[in-house]
C-alpha cells in the first residue's frame, strides 16, 4: 500500500513544507507576483490576505474595499482588494488570486510576543479551495493540485 505522500504526489499534487512556530502556527514560504514572503497558513481564514506595509514589495496594486475585516482578536479593520495575483507554492502555481490587505500589526505583535518571527500575511481558505488543499499534520506539509 502507497503511502499519502507517493498516493498524492502520483495523482499530480505537489508538496510543500510546513513550519510549525512557537505558538502552533503552520508557516510556508510563498511567492506572491514573483517575491517570495513568509505567511501562516490560516484554515480558517476565508480569504489570503497581506499586511498593507507590503502592498509595494509584493507589486499589489489595490482598490478601496467596503469590506471590514475581522479575525485574530480584532475587528471592522479597514481593507483594501488587489486583484489577480499570481502565486506560486514551489511548482504550484494560481494566476488569478485577490488579496486583501490591511493591517495586520496584531497577528504580528502576538507572534512577536512568543519569541515567533513575524509573517508578510496569511494563505487562507481560497488557497485550499484553489489547490484541492489537502494538509498532512503528521509530517508538517501541505499538498496542492
Amino acid at each position: 500500500m502507497p503511502s499519502l505522500r507517493e498516493f498524492l504526489l502520483s495523482k499530480n499534487y505537489y508538496r510543500t513544507r510546513l513550519f510549525p512556530t512557537v505558538t502552533n502556527h503552520l508557516e510556508m514560504k510563498a511567492k506572491i507576483n514573483g517575491i517570495e514572503g513568509s505567511f501562516i497558513l490560516d484554515t480558517g481564514a476565508s480569504s489570503s490576505c497581506i499586511d498593507f506595509k507590503f502592498a509595494e514589495k509584493f507589486k499589489l496594486l489595490s482598490e478601496k474595499s467596503e469590506v471590514l475585516a475581522a479575525g485574530a482578536g480584532a475587528i471592522d479593520m479597514t481593507t483594501e482588494l488587489s486583484r489577480k495575483n499570481t502565486i506560486k507554492i514551489q511548482k504550484w502555481e494560481y494566476n488569478k488570486l485577490d488579496i486583501v490587505l490591511f493591517d495586520l500589526t496584531h497577528v504580528n505583535t502576538a507572534l512577536e510576543n512568543h519569541n515567533a518571527t513575524p509573517v508578510d500575511g496569511i494563505l487562507g481558505a481560497d488557497i485550499l479551495n484553489k489547490g484541492k488543499g489537502i494538509i498532512d499534520y503528521q509530517y508538517n506539509c501541505l499538498y496542492l493540485k
